[in-house]
C-alpha cells in the first residue's frame, strides 16, 4: 500500500516542490490550498497525475479527508512580508485555526504531522548563530508580528498535541530559502533583486545593506524536510544554509553573475527587520545526516535561469477554471 500524505499550501513555492518530492518517492499526494497566495502554475505539470489530487480549500475551516492518511505537512501560510502585511488576519488564522484543524485531523487519522515554522520565531536575535534552544528576541505587536507570532503559537499548539494527545509531530524552523517558483513580486530579497536586474533597474537596498541573511537553495531544503518527516524527532529543528552574507554582498554577487554594473537605491530599513540571520544546523547534521549541497552561486544561477525562461508567467495567476478537471472542491 502506498503511503498517503496531505500537503497544505501545495500551490505555493515550498508546497509545490514538496508535492514533487513525495510523488517521486512513491507517495500518494493530496494537495490543499485556498490560492490566496499560491499559484496553480506551480502544479500544472501534475495535471493528469493519478497519484495526485488537489483540493481548493481553506484549512482555517474544519478539515476532513476520507480514507487513510499517513502524513500531514502543514505549509499553508503567507510567507513573504508583502503578503502577510496585506492579509494579516488570514496569516494569523492559518497559523492558529489552520494548525488546530490539521492537528485534529492528525489525531483522528493517527497520522504524523510536520509543521513549517520559521527562523522568524527568533525575532531580531541576540544569539548568533541561532540554535533551536534560543528563545528569541521578539516584538509581539510590531508590523511583522502577525507572521512571527502565528508561527510561535503554531509550535506551542503542536507540542501541546504531542504531549497531551500523543500525536506524532515534527517541527522545522526554515531559514531563508530561494529557487524556482518564487514570485518575482513577493517582496523577498532574491526574487526582488533578480526582477530588478532583468528589468535593468537599480537594486533596492534597505538600510545600510550590512544586515545578513543565510540563503538555502530549495532542493536542499526539500531534502531536509523529507528527512525530518520520516524521522522520529519531534522537537524543533533548524533547516537552512549557514553560509552568511550581507545584503550588499548578495547584490554584488548577483550583478557579477549577470556581468552587469551594480546600481543601487537606498531605502529606510523597515521596522522590525532582523539584522542577522544564520542557522546553527548541528542538530540537523547529527539527527538527519543532512547539510546543504548546492552552493549559493550555483543556486542563484539556476534561479536566474528560471526567471529568464518565464519572465511574465510568474506574475499571472492561472484562473481555477483552467484546472477544472484538476481541482476538487
Amino acid at each position: 500500500m502506498k503511503k498517503r500524505v496531505l500537503i497544505t499550501g501545495a500551490a505555493g513555492f515550498l508546497g509545490s516542490h514538496l508535492c514533487d518530492k513525495f510523488l517521486a518517492k512513491g507517495f500518494e499526494v493530496v494537495g490543499m490550498d485556498n490560492l490566496i497566495t499560491g499559484n496553480l502554475n506551480n502544479l500544472k505539470h501534475l495535471t493528469g497525475c493519478s497519484e495526485f489530487t488537489f483540493y481548493d480549500y481553506d484549512i482555517t475551516n474544519f478539515v476532513h479527508l476520507s480514507g487513510k492518511l499517513d502524513f500531514i505537512l502543514h505549509f499553508a501560510s503567507p510567507a513573504s512580508p508583502i503578503d502577510y502585511l496585506k492579509i494579516p488576519i488570514q496569516t494569523l488564522k492559518a497559523g492558529s485555526l489552520g494548525t488546530y484543524n490539521l492537528l485534529g485531523l492528525a489525531k483522528e487519522k493517527n497520522a504524523k504531522i510536520l509543521i513549517a515554522s520559521t527562523s522568524e520565531i527568533y525575532g531580531n536575535p541576540l544569539e548568533h548563530p541561532q540554535k533551536e534552544s534560543y528563545f528569541g528576541n521578539v516584538d509581539t505587536i510590531g508590523p511583522r508580528c502577525v507572521y512571527d507570532e502565528a508561527k510561535r503559537f503554531m509550535e506551542s499548539l503542536t507540542m501541546a498535541y504531542h504531549r497531551f494527545h500523543k500525536v506524532e509531530t515534527r517541527i522545522v524552523r526554515i531559514f531563508n530559502t530561494y529557487g524556482p517558483r518564487m514570485r518575482l513580486n513577493d517582496g523577498r530579497v532574491i526574487p526582488t533583486f533578480i526582477g530588478q536586474i532583468l528589468e535593468n533597474k537599480p537594486l533596492t537596498i534597505f538600510g545600510d545593506g550590512n544586515q545578513t541573511r543565510s540563503f538555502c537553495y530549495v532542493d536542499d531544503l526539500i531534502e531536509g524536510i523529507y528527512r525530518v518527516t520520516l524521522n522520529d524527532y519531534h522537537y524543533p529543528i533548524n533547516l537552512g544554509n549557514p553560509e552568511e552574507i550581507t545584503i550588499n554582498q548578495l547584490a554584488k554577487e548577483l550583478c557579477e553573475i549577470e556581468g552587469i554594473k551594480m546600481k543601487i537605491k537606498k531605502r529606510k530599513l523597515p521596522k522590525g527587520d532582523p539584522l542577522k540571520r544564520k542557522p546553527d544546523i548541528a542538530k540537523a547534521k547529527k539527527i538527519l545526516g543532512w547539510k546543504p549541497k548546492v552552493s549559493r552561486r550555483e543556486g542563484l544561477r539556476k534561479t536566474i535561469s528560471y526567471f529568464k525562461k518565464i519572465p511574465n508567467e510568474m506574475e499571472i495567476r492561472m484562473q481555477p477554471k483552467t484546472f477544472e478537471t484538476f481541482i476538487q472542491r
